[in-house]
């Protein structure tokens, strides 16, 4: 298949009479390995499911378009923050936005997430609601925000979603839609991990966890306030750890965000699965009389090699998002990819997410031609 649709004429040309996910986002809809949206929705494709992208949606018509999906929604920001996309280190506006049709600014709401997820909510009251993407990831607990300058509660409670999805997301999304598929309700699936879900306090039943310093300690103005926003975080990430992370609660007034043990990487042979995909490596070509969407520019003839890091860097998220452990693909995977550029015309490639210069040297020598 080409793009996914993005509108109700094309799901239609689809036979479709109704998608089983409804893919939410703060991007212009790019078909590329390099956005997230495209893998979850690609993974989800080459699963048997059917998924329609809605982008930047900004009124009721919009959030309607497609009506209720089968299974329900997936939501996020798009491959970045929100609010990094609208303001600058000094919380100036910014003037444009890469990731928007013409990269004009203003597309997508302050805290993307929270405002799609509470529309759908509002539209679509028993629906399931899951989100996810980076806004969502490195939200999952009370959490200190920049912009406000001052300590916000879990993500999850604000956006009034059942579910948040931490981290990389191919095997959490493929378990929740199978379990979707046969029946299953939101209120069984629990157990996914990588997963995060909230409780009534009087609903939970206590079990072998580490309990972070609860939103009220955390968020107190206080210099024992700052101590126990330390201590959450400390154990946020002891336990951000796909082998020995244990469940991680955190207790927010009457309610319990509860967050599973992370989910184990991709294997080689899963994440050479993943990039085989038959993604367009473009934006949606409605796009174009808009002006296309600058952000493929830099990632176009790009090629991920790998995932996760080991490093700790306080200017950095990266291993609180990807885990810690080096995920990597294949000698062949990469190859393969590089002639399919080649193939396609494409004559600057760039490896991307290389630890050792090992590849780079090979492809250098290595003949395209056949």
């Amino acid at each position: 298949m080409p793009f996914l649709p993005i509108t109700k004429k094309e799901m239609l040309q689809l036979g479709w009479d109704k998608p089983d996910f409804v893919f939410v986002t703060g991007d212009a809809y790019v078909d590329h390995p390099s956005f997230g949206t495209a893998i979850i929705s690609r993974v989800l494709e080459s699963a048997g499911y059917r998924v329609c992208i809605l982008s930047q949606p900004r009124c009721d018509a919009d959030y309607l378009r497609f009506g209720e999906p089968r299974l329900g929604f997936l939501v996020n920001s798009g491959n970045i923050d929100s609010m990094v996309a609208h303001y600058t280190a000094a919380k100036k506006k910014r003037s444009d936005d890469a990731y928007t049709p013409g990269g004009k600014a203003g597309a997508r709401p302050d805290r993307a997430v929270i405002v799609y997820s509470q529309t759908l909510r509002r539209l679509f009251p028993d629906a399931l609601i899951s989100i996810g993407g980076l806004e969502a990831s490195l939200r999952r607990f009370a959490h200190y925000d920049y912009w406000d300058d001052k300590v916000r509660p879990s993500i999850l409670i604000d956006s009034q979603a059942d579910l948040l999805m931490y981290g990389m997301g191919e095997k959490h999304i493929v378990e929740l839609a199978d379990r979707l598929n046969v029946g299953e309700s939101i209120k069984t699936l629990t157990d996914i991990r990588g997963t995060c879900y909230a409780v009534k306090t009087h609903e939970y039943t206590p079990g072998p966890v580490k309990e972070c310093p609860s939103f009220e300690a955390v968020s107190a103005d206080t210099e024992q306030g700052k101590k126990h926003y330390a201590k959450s975080c400390r154990i946020q990430q002891q336990e951000h750890d796909a082998v020995r992370g244990k469940t991680v609660i955190q207790r927010h007034g009457d309610k319990i965000v509860i967050q599973n043990p992370p989910m184990p990487p991709l294997t080689t042979e899963e994440m050479d699965e993943v990039y085989a995909l038959p993604f367009m490596r473009d934006y949606h070509p409605s796009y174009e009389k808009m002006g296309g969407v600058p952000a493929i520019n830099e990632v176009k003839f790009s090629i991920i090699h790998n995932r996760g890091c080991y490093g700790a860097c306080n200017f950095c998220a990266l291993a609180y998002h990807q885990g810690r452990q080096i995920s990597c693909r294949s000698h062949e995977s990469v190859i393969d990819e590089v002639k399919k550029l080649v193939q396609n015309g494409y004559k600057e490639i760039v490896l991307t997410g290389i630890h050792t210069g090992h590849y780079g040297s090979d492809l250098d020598n290595y003949d395209f031609s056949d």
